[in-house]
């Protein structure tokens, strides 16, 4: 990377898929969770200004444009450019979700557990997903309390219903049963995540959300990339609980027969924990690496109007996390 006229959204797009995986961790390790004294912001937040129109002091390096790119990335919004607030951060998602992960997955789990790990793994995501959404049109808060509602009840019902469905399936063994069961959060957590993305989102796909050519102008206001950047990001929330709630319950069940946790059950719910940790810190930067948050499409896939509004053949859209 360097200070030649090249605007910083071109650049980041030409980038792989590895890559996208490695830069995929910047928003995500713990340091990057507190926020770094506000004259350290406002100088990273210069730097990459001063790169995007070509004024970069002399003896910039590569190092310090992808340092001041990751501060940038994990704490501002990229469309408003206001602060997240920290536990809504990809950054504070593996250390504000595991808890909620570990108690999901507790097993033997009465109706009332249920209906309180569910409500409470959908309170967080719907602040992530509100805090980390396109943000280039205004959204009222009753689309936020409607994708809110919808989330909570949808993964609290499939939940609570396949638990039912379990404990009446008699050609289960005890044993089987309780397996079973620890895989319940997973198909409804997935479910209520794309009802949660999709209704708080509703907006963008009535008015459309902003599209960019390749030096950051505004083209318009595509509904076409709106319903992309929904399926990406419905896609990401689909895989990122995969293996955070389906390899714990295979790995627990595993290490509770050995000899070690049997003849020392409390060591359980640490084992489980560290479990957990380690799932979900495999998880996020996999789900956030499958598409890049500033997503390309052809003008040629979008409406007429837009494609006629410049002469680039892609343009840029922010799909949100």
């Amino acid at each position: 990377m360097g200070a030649s006229g090249t605007s910083w959204i071109s650049s980041t797009l030409e980038h792989s898929l590895s890559l996208r995986w490695a830069t995929a961790l910047d928003p995500c390790p713990t340091q990057s969770l507190f926020s770094p004294p506000q004259r350290r912001l406002r100088e990273a937040v210069q730097l990459l200004e001063d790169y995007k129109h070509g004024t970069l002091r002399p003896g910039v390096t590569n190092e310090q444009l992808w340092s001041a790119q990751k501060i940038k990335q994990a704490i501002l919004h990229p469309d408003t450019n206001e602060k997240i607030f920290m536990p809504f951060r990809m950054s504070g998602y593996i250390p504000f979700g595991t808890p909620i992960v570990v108690g999901l997955l507790l097993p033997n789990q009465t109706l009332a557990s249920t209906v309180f790990w569910q409500w409470l793994n959908q309170s967080h995501n719907a602040c992530v997903n509100y805090a980390n959404r396109n943000a280039t049109k205004p959204s009222p808060a009753s689309k936020f309390i409607q994708g809110y509602l919808g989330a909570v009840i949808s993964a609290v019902s499939i939940a609570v219903g396949l638990n039912v469905l379990v404990q009446k399936a008699n050609k289960f063994t005890p044993a089987t049963r309780l397996l079973v069961q620890r895989f319940v959060p997973f198909p409804a957590v997935a479910s209520a995540n794309i009802c949660n993305v999709v209704l708080m989102r509703y907006g963008e796909l009535e008015e459309g959300i902003d599209v960019l050519d390749a030096e950051g102008n505004l083209v318009g206001s595509s509904r076409i990339a709106a319903r992309h950047a929904l399926l990406e990001t419905a896609l990401t929330r689909v895989v990122l609980p995969m293996p955070i709630l389906v390899l714990p319950p295979i790995v627990m069940s595993m290490l509770e027969k050995t000899a070690l946790l049997q003849a020392r059950p409390r060591l359980l719910l640490p084992v489980q924990s560290l479990v957990c940790l380690a799932a979900f810190g495999l998880a996020l930067p996999l789900a956030i690496s499958l598409f890049p948050q500033m997503s390309e499409i052809e003008t040629s896939q979008l409406e007429p109007e837009i494609a006629r509004a410049t002469s680039s053949r892609t343009v840029v859209y922010n799909k949100g996390l």
